[in-house]
């Protein structure tokens, strides 16, 4: 007797069965049976990561030195940016800066291995977003927009370019916790297809069947399960016909597609435990280094794009509203190893040429103390100036690419928007981002809605 679709899908999810990469995402999965697209125009980049520094890295510890901030520290600063000011002034940053590489770019001292690596990067250090406030900025780098209603930055590049692996998804979230600040949005496909969602991983535990729990089916072999997939499939295309071609359906049979092809791969690539010893080491034994290790297995396995969720081991972000220099040098030490052996890694394998990898965060912080402790004293969320890293993926090395003004409050030389940032990156991509359009609603969206340019100054 035949099955019904009901019935069916009762059988094959005995275990992971075709339907338990949903459970595992939370929402519908990224459709590894997508086809690679022909984009704009040639790419400089193939494969995206992003390294997100959740919670807003200081700027004036990092890329940017600012040894003005010496002649005016403990001033109380005026003006409309510093109303919230009720600190102890201007706060010099306490590290040292030192040029390193052949470009000789400016480094702080709580970053030496991304000094070591730094030849490799552009520092953009021009960078300025619309709010200074965690859930709208994060929206904004992610979406492009302040609210949690468009697609995400890599759902746009899985629309526009496709996946290259029919085995697993072509956009992963590695995030060591479920609590990021805003979550699901953050990587939300919104509007667009639902196979061109990500798949949300969380990496607390590493350990390949906590990672995929279930992926294999306990009772049917693959012949079996291909079998009742091929049955399913016209079950489900009938079910597709009598409802119009439900693009939410079709994200939900493409998911069925990609859980059953990932048994075959995945197992293998998330299992950093296969990594040598040394290369293990190199990257760190943090939950950050871990993450970005599997990172560079997805990208090497053909995965589109990954996004990295920075957290420390203590599972704080880069929110030092107090305690900042103790706090700062201590989010460096994890997020600064990981992240240069990340760029080592794939140089080392010659995929950095055409692996774009981007670190930073949401904006950062102020130049003045957020408290009256000295001893405590902390940094603010400050949005008019920050800086971003870029490396390999078709730009400029040892570039410091735009300045602040002397205190590190505005960027004032070659400002780069979060907009311009996202139309860049869609460029190195082969995109481009006044083309990269989806109808909806009644009228065509992209990424950077009416806004962007291409920073072509940072392009090799």
């Amino acid at each position: 007797m035949l099955l019904n679709r009901r019935q069916m899908l009762g059988r094959m999810c005995a275990g992971f069965g075709m339907l338990g990469l949903a459970s595992l995402v939370g929402t519908t999965a990224s459709a590894g049976t997508t086809v690679p697209r022909i984009p704009h125009f040639a790419p400089k980049a193939k494969r995206l990561v992003f390294l997100f520094m959740n919670g807003g890295p200081s700027h004036l510890d990092t890329f940017d030195p600012k040894p003005a901030l010496l002649a005016h520290a403990g001033e109380q600063p005026s003006g409309e940016l510093y109303k919230k000011s009720k600190g102890t002034g201007y706060m010099p940053s306490p590290f040292a800066f030192q040029r390193h590489g052949q470009s000789g770019m400016e480094v702080s001292e709580t970053l030496p291995h991304l000094a070591s690596v730094i030849d490799e990067c552009c520092v953009i250090r021009s960078m300025h977003t619309d709010v200074p406030n965690h859930e709208p900025a994060l929206l904004q780098m992610h979406t492009g927009n302040l609210q949690p209603i468009r697609p995400s930055l890599g759902s746009w590049l899985l629309y526009g370019l496709g996946s290259s692996n029919a085995n697993l998804p072509g956009y992963v979230v590695l995030r060591p916790s479920s609590k990021i600040v805003v979550g699901p949005a953050l990587w939300s496909s919104s509007f667009l297809p639902a196979e061109n969602q990500a798949t949300s991983v969380l990496t607390s535990d590493m350990n390949v069947d906590k990672l995929l729990a279930n992926i294999r089916n306990p009772h049917l072999s693959e012949p079996e399960q291909r079998h009742d997939l091929d049955l399913l499939a016209q079950l489900n295309q009938h079910h597709l016909a009598q409802r119009g071609a439900d693009p939410r359906l079709e994200g939900e049979i493409r998911a069925m597609e990609t859980a059953f092809h990932m048994q075959r791969e995945a197992m293998t690539t998330f299992d950093i435990s296969r990594e040598p010893q040394a290369m293990r080491e190199a990257y760190g034994d943090t939950p950050f280094a871990r993450s970005c290790l599997l990172a560079r297995r997805l990208l090497e396995d053909g995965v589109r794009v990954v996004s990295v969720y920075y957290t420390s081991s203590d599972n704080q972000p880069w929110d030092t509203h107090a305690n900042h220099n103790d706090r700062h040098q201590k989010l460096c030490a994890d997020g600064d190893r990981a992240a240069a052996a990340l760029i080592s890694d794939l140089k080392q394998r010659g995929m950095l040429d055409d692996t774009l990898v981007v670190w930073g965060g949401e904006f950062g912080r102020t130049p003045y103390a957020e408290n009256n402790d000295k001893n405590k004293a902390g940094r603010d969320h400050h949005h008019t100036a920050f800086s971003m890293l870029l490396a390999g993926g078709g730009v400029k090395g040892g570039l410091a690419f735009g300045a602040t003004d002397e205190l590190g409050m505005r960027a004032v030389e070659k400002p780069v928007h979060v907009h311009d940032l996202h139309a860049t990156i869609l460029h190195l991509m082969g995109l481009d981002h006044e083309k990269l359009t989806y109808r909806y609603a009644g009228r065509d969206f992209r990424l950077t809605d009416v806004h962007g340019r291409v920073v072509n100054e940072i392009i090799a």
